[in-house]
């Protein structure tokens, strides 16, 4: 019969602890993860013309599609971005006397994104010469559109864009495209005209 001898329990800790403190003797210091390099394309817009009541600037890396999905209605596009997964939803609709509810319907839709958003800034849009009023919204955080706008003339036109990336969102991945995405949403509200 063996007898259980503590003296070598205590022999193999003491080793394992050894070693263990040797082993973590190092300057290795563990790397932070890191993102895949993105290259953006030139700056360069054109100008999107068709049969709908309006206008715009967009990038030439993007092009304009019409919303086929089943509840689309006309001059309902999309601007798409293949390069990068992303897209600007941008819906339209005819004003019958019911622009509050157009203009509660876009503040829902951005505000809905409060969920994920870490903050949601409101910009002015006023551009009386062109009869372009609306507001851009700026949504902080992982929420799935980080940039939001409707743009309206306030008495016959109403339109409404959003960002969207078909991609699992990450804001310290997506922050760099997010920006530069939002000059192109920028230049888009400033070259939009009504016909």
């Amino acid at each position: 019969m063996i007898k259980n001898n503590p003296g070598i329990g205590n022999i193999i800790f003491l080793s394992f602890a050894f070693i263990l403190l040797i082993g973590c003797h190092s300057d290795y210091t563990p790397k932070p993860r890191g993102f895949f390099r993105i290259d953006f394309p030139e700056k360069k817009y054109k100008t999107y013309e068709s049969d709908c009541p309006y206008t715009f600037g967009y990038p030439v890396y993007a092009r304009v599609v019409t919303d086929n999905q089943i509840n689309s209605e006309p001059c309902w596009i999309n601007i798409d971005f293949p390069k990068f997964n992303g897209k600007v939803h941008i819906s339209y609709k005819t004003i019958n006397n019911n622009l509050n509810l157009l203009l509660d319907d876009a503040y829902t839709l951005a505000y809905k994104h409060t969920v994920k958003a870490d903050a949601i800034e409101e910009y002015l849009i006023n551009k009386p010469d062109k009869k372009v009023y609306g507001i851009l919204y700026d949504i902080e955080g992982n929420a799935a559109s980080s940039v939001q706008f409707f743009l309206t003339d306030s008495t016959q036109n109403f339109l409404r864009g959003a960002l969207y990336f078909r991609t699992t969102i990450n804001k310290d991945s997506l922050a760099p495209v997010i920006d530069f995405f939002r000059d192109d949403i920028i230049y888009f509200i400033d070259s939009f005209e009504w016909k």
